[in-house]
């Protein structure tokens, strides 16, 4: 069944906060494995590897979109100064 895509709200603010409790939320991932490291398995720190590149994509993301939109605001008031 397909989603009403008009429903679904996003905005910056949403997107840096969720951004923020996933950091937080890998931080606490390091900490305890930290805690733990002579306990821990070569799967744990594989797995923690993964998790930490994907929140680099996502802040890259993020990051990437955020100069998506400035550009395209830069453009609209180049745009108008010449009109």
């Amino acid at each position: 069944m397909p989603r009403d895509l008009s429903s679904m709200d996003i905005s910056f603010t949403k997107l840096i906060q969720s951004y923020k409790d996933l950091q937080a939320k890998l931080v606490v991932q390091v900490r305890a494995l930290a805690s733990k490291s002579s306990s821990a398995n070569a799967g744990q720190f594989i797995l923690l590897q993964f998790e930490m590149a994907q929140v680099t994509q996502i802040g890259e993301s993020i990051s990437n979109l955020v100069s998506q939109v400035n550009k395209v605001i830069s453009n609209a008031i180049s745009n108008q100064k010449t009109q």
